[in-house]
């Protein structure tokens, strides 16, 4: 039964390792690791790459801890095994293999993967996530919080350890990939949502009052 839960963890980190927006970055012809904040997720591929691209990694990077966590689940018949591979693939997504090792923060695929193993919780997680995004404009900051309180919610429900134990690991990872953004947080320089389209929208009016300007002492 062993070997089954670790071929499960290596499909599950392969899979996770085909970093979706990486893939749908070279359609556009671009490596967006080398653009804006640098990060290879949906926030960054939002901010250089547009919505519709954004929609497609989102789309990618939630469905990939999907299929790792029911490959996991269906190779050892077990909750445990899902949530191994489902962990692997995490882990992937922050380090690809196919990509020289530079990822994401794993923040959607870690969602996929405890909405998978507990709906209720996760769902309640991403109902935080929400608020404090909508309140703070900070997605950084919402995805840390919630990836504190995972585990210490889970904990105080009372779920299973092996449930507790990978909300933990995937908690941990995740703060730790944020480590910058916190940085960032509390020096108050950390891009808010929008701020990009608030920016180009401000340059664009600008550029539109020099035109009429040069056009009026023409």
């Amino acid at each position: 039964m062993s070997v089954f839960f670790i071929f499960g963890a290596i499909a599950g980190y392969l899979l996770g390792s085909l970093n979706s927006s990486m893939i749908v970055g070279k359609f556009y012809g671009t490596d967006i690791r080398k653009h804006g904040s640098g990060n290879a997720g949906t926030t960054n591929a939002l901010r250089i790459l547009g919505k519709k691209a954004a929609l497609l990694v989102l789309a990618g990077d939630f469905l990939k801890g999907i299929l790792a966590y029911l490959i996991g689940f269906y190779l050892t018949g077990s909750a445990t095994g899902g949530m191994i591979a489902g962990t692997a693939s995490v882990l992937g997504h922050i380090w690809p293999v196919f990509f020289g090792f530079r990822g994401g923060k794993g923040v959607l695929t870690s969602l996929a993967v405890l909405l998978m193993a507990d709906w209720s919780v996760a769902l309640a997680m991403r109902g935080l996530f929400i608020i404090v995004v909508a309140i703070t404009r900070y997605i950084s900051l919402g995805s840390i919080i919630a990836a504190v309180l995972f585990p210490l919610t889970s904990l105080y429900l009372g779920r299973d350890i092996e449930y507790i134990i990978v909300s933990a690991i995937i908690g941990i990872l995740i703060v730790i990939m944020h480590r910058t953004n916190i940085k960032r947080l509390l020096a108050g320089t950390e891009s808010k949502l929008g701020a990009k389209k608030q920016k180009d929208d401000k340059q664009k009016d600008d550029k539109q009052k020099d035109d009429k300007q040069e056009g009026g002492n023409a």
